[in-house]
């Protein structure tokens, strides 16, 4: 038996046969092949044409996480709001954050930025969204008990402090996530996941068609 160490490739190469009549398409990738980590009903798309297929069929739920201290959570959060089709992030604080956990999937989630917790809240209440935030905090209401309104606001505080003290006074309720360990909380990116699978659980139409298909 015979091993290797290289990682197998991802994707698909050059188009094979008369190129699809098909403004989705683009050009470079049915020359060049398209290793992108996306689904297969996506291959060969421009990333224009992606987006513009998600946001047909986006959720009515955003994701806003605080980033006073350069949280590393955030690319994750940014993935998992791809994989549920949120209809958008909100970064509330610092502009900038590592990327490198999105996995690229920021290219085709729609990302906004609110220097300021009042910013953002006022961008809430003009969009009519309800603000919920998600911290295990005194208080809180249970995740898994909770109804999740379809056109919400789900609000996520920086890894370690939570929710600052300005967006807990914002929000419209805190839910927290039930846990039975040791750990006092758990890590912002899973806590992010858990609540948006919960917010899917409650309004998302599952096709098993779509099963375990996500953008990457």
């Amino acid at each position: 038996m015979t091993t290797t160490d290289e990682e197998p490739e991802v994707g698909v190469g050059p188009w094979v046969g008369d190129w699809p009549d098909d403004p989705r398409f683009d050009p470079e990738l049915l020359r060049d092949g398209d290793r992108r980590n996306v689904v297969d009903r996506y291959r060969y798309w421009s990333r224009e044409a992606i987006v513009a297929d998600l946001d047909a069929h986006r959720h009515p739920f955003h994701v806003a996480i605080e980033n006073f201290q350069h949280d590393l959570n955030i690319g994750s959060v940014v993935r998992t709001a791809n994989a549920f089709a949120a209809s958008a992030v909100h970064i509330v604080g610092r502009r900038r954050w590592n990327r490198r956990g999105a996995m690229v999937t920021d290219k085709y989630q729609h990302l906004h930025h609110h220097d300021n917790v009042a910013q953002f809240v006022q961008w809430a209440a003009d969009h009519q969204l309800p603000l919920l935030g998600v911290d295990n905090l005194p208080g809180s209401i249970p995740l898994e008990t909770a109804h999740l309104p379809a056109a919400c606001v789900l609000v996520f505080g920086q890894e370690g402090p939570g929710l600052s003290e300005q967006m807990r006074d914002a929000v419209t309720s805190v839910l927290s996530i039930a846990q039975f360990g040791s750990t006092r909380s758990i890590n912002a990116g899973a806590a992010a996941a858990i609540a948006m699978h919960s917010w899917i659980r409650q309004h998302a139409d599952v096709d098993p068609k779509r099963g375990g298909e996500a953008i990457a």
